[in-house]
């Protein structure tokens, strides 16, 4: 029985991108294709400490590479879990769940499809850059039908019924004229032991009359001595685990011994992937048992805010007879846990030392890395330690909350920030003009998540942590310019708090403002303006909006003029238009938009127009 099957759209237009591009490293297929099986072996491997019936019958696990030089084919099998046809149609013919429209716009966006191809799941499809058609040949474990797999890559493919004594999965490329070396031994051997070296199965170069050869060392590269392995080899492990091929920015490889022990090789990627931010987002951690690969899946064995991090874990504690959901909630998982973020943060200190090298990490990783102060109560000073922050001392170095510290004056008992959209917004902030003359530094942050790590992070070291608004410090500066009457004051703040009553809940006088001639300010305790705006950008109900606080300068000319003007009805109506423009300066200031943006505008120009 055959069924013909046209590919999805978004398929179609990955085979097209990767059928018509041009690639320095053909090579990738082969790699990806190794590990395809090294997966579909792992998956039977841990299905069959179960199903005892589903082990292999002789020998153990293997893969096995058959060139063919005459024929100009070359043969890719494994005796792993194998696949239906079911299997065939959802792994191979669709690949939605890959992202295949995010790696099509990526492509056209990065122009490197080498870097992409394994990040998106697509690495099967790397078979086409050197193949004019491509046979699958697969029978799935604990089932009696095999499935043959046919397609040139270009319009669709076809299902056929199949013979095929043993499970597992034969993948046999047709290899175009410019790709022929791929039918090479030699070429062949080279490639594997160069890329593949660290699979843990034995990868079989089978030469037809001259026997079998066992090409790499088809050992766990995690349970190896250190001082075996090589960069190369630790490299080329990495981008087998991340299906990427940049090198990382670092890798961590320890034994750990003691209460429970297990084996853990570690990697900070040098670029962060394109779904750091997705909700659902997997894991990047494998966990072993013995060298049994268990799951992919665990959640909670590294905590969400270093999700970054991908690599292996390796434990002869954990019980390999219970299922993955009882796994997950085993006490040792908790221990082991501990145990690697301590390693990680440990390592992450050592690596401060270089702040350019440091900071190609946090540019990368640090809006995730951050979260672990809001969410890991045991490791959030340490965490906080190890972020880096804007800050008004210098426009251009990132701080950290010690070198803060070793900055604070004398009398200085807290840790000020500021949050907001931008950086350069917030340096204009009026609300910092008063700490810029005293020489009191502020953190400038920028990222949603800095407004809840502030609230649960009160305190570092012996310094509170406190929003500028709720600054408790003498912030009053000697001054003797002229100030506004006291009487002629309380008429314009009365003035405007009836004036603006549908969106300011008090107007006040501010001995902290000191260009500016206003400032948005909030209640104390209250939620910040930006937390605000960004909870109603996300559509999220803010049924407890803050009493927003319009600050006057009585020391700004402006506002003297105004508070002189403000009594004679004559120029209420003009002492009104001045008074919105400058509630919508303080608005544009705080980030936020004007009320009227006609208005201002046209306010604006009017006014310009007249100094002129």
């Amino acid at each position: 029985m055959s069924e013909k099957i046209e590919f999805q759209t978004e398929v179609a237009k990955l085979l097209d991108i990767v059928v018509n591009s041009l690639y320095s490293e053909k090579y990738i297929f082969l790699r990806e294709l190794i590990s395809n099986a090294s997966d579909a072996c792992d998956k039977l491997k841990y299905w069959s400490l179960m199903n005892k019936e589903v082990a292999p019958k002789s020998g153990g696990f293997k893969i096995v590479i058959t060139p063919d030089e005459k024929e100009k084919t070359l043969t890719i099998s494994d005796n792993g879990i194998g696949m239906n046809k079911e299997d065939l149609i959802n792994h191979i013919g669709t690949i939605a769940k890959s992202g295949t429209a995010d790696f099509v716009k990526n492509v056209k966006d990065n122009g490197s499809i080498v870097d992409l191809i394994g990040q998106f799941g697509v690495g099967f499809y790397s078979a086409f850059m050197v193949a004019k058609k491509v046979e699958i040949t697969t029978k799935k474990a604990g089932e009696k039908k095999a499935y043959l797999w046919v397609s040139d890559g270009l319009d669709g493919y076809e299902i056929i019924d199949a013979k095929k004594q043993s499970n597992g999965t034969d993948i046999k490329l047709f290899l175009k004229d410019d790709a022929k070396d791929f039918a090479d031994s030699i070429y062949l051997r080279h490639i594997i032991r160069t890329y593949s070296d660290h699979v843990e199965y034995p990868i079989v170069l089978n030469l037809g009359k001259a026997g079998e050869e066992t090409v790499n060392t088809a050992s766990a590269l995690w349970t190896r001595n250190k001082g075996e392995i090589t960069d190369e080899q630790y490299k080329e492990f990495y981008r087998h685990l991340s299906k990427n091929m940049d090198d990382p920015w670092l890798t961590l490889h320890f034994k750990a011994e003691g209460s429970i022990e297990y084996n853990a090789l570690l990697y900070i990627p040098s670029t962060a992937p394109y779904d750091l931010f997705q909700p659902d987002r997997q894991q990047n951690l494998k966990l072993y048992v013995n060298k049994v690969f268990i799951s992919d899946k665990i959640e909670g064995l590294m905590p969400a805010y270093l999700r970054f991090v991908k690599g292996v874990i390796d434990s002869s504690d954990l019980p390999l007879n219970i299922s993955r959901e009882m796994l997950q909630q085993n006490a040792l998982l908790s221990k082991i846990r501990q145990g690697v973020v301590s390693r990680i943060l440990k390592e992450l200190k050592k690596r401060t030392k270089d702040y350019d090298d440091y900071l190609k990490f946090w540019n990368a990783f640090g809006i995730a890395f951050k979260e672990g102060i809001y969410e890991d109560f045991s490791n959030r000073e340490e965490v906080a330690s190890l972020s880096l922050f804007a800050s008004t001392n210098d426009k251009l170095r990132l701080t950290t909350l010690d070198e803060y510290i070793s900055r604070a004056k004398e009398d200085q008992k807290a840790i000020y920030y500021i949050t907001g959209d931008d950086v350069s917004t917030l340096r204009h902030n009026p609300q910092l003009e008063a700490f810029k003359e005293k020489g009191i530094e502020v953190l400038l942050l920028t990222h949603p998540i800095d407004e809840f790590w502030t609230q649960v992070l009160t305190s570092y070291k012996t310094f509170a942590v406190k929003h500028i608004s709720t600054a408790d410090i003498n912030l009053k500066i000697e001054r003797n310019e002229k100030k506004a009457d006291e009487g002629d004051l309380k008429k314009l703040t009365d003035f405007m708090a009836e004036l603006f009553k549908s969106e300011v809940g008090k107007v006040e006088i501010s001995e902290k403002l000191t260009k500016s001639p206003a400032a948005l300010n909030v209640e104390n305790g209250q939620m910040s303006i930006h937390l605000e705006r960004l909870m109603r950008n996300h559509q999220q109900q803010t049924a407890f909006a803050s009493t927003r606080i319009l600050e006057l300068n009585p020391y700004h000319p402006l506002i003297i003029k105004l508070s002189e003007m403000v009594s004679n009805d004559e120029k209420k109506n003009e002492v009104a238009d001045v008074s919105r423009l400058i509630l919508d300066q303080a608005k544009i200031a705080e980030g936020e938009t004007v009320s009227d943006a006609a208005f201002f505008s046209e306010k604006l120009s009017q006014y310009i127009l007249q100094s002129l």
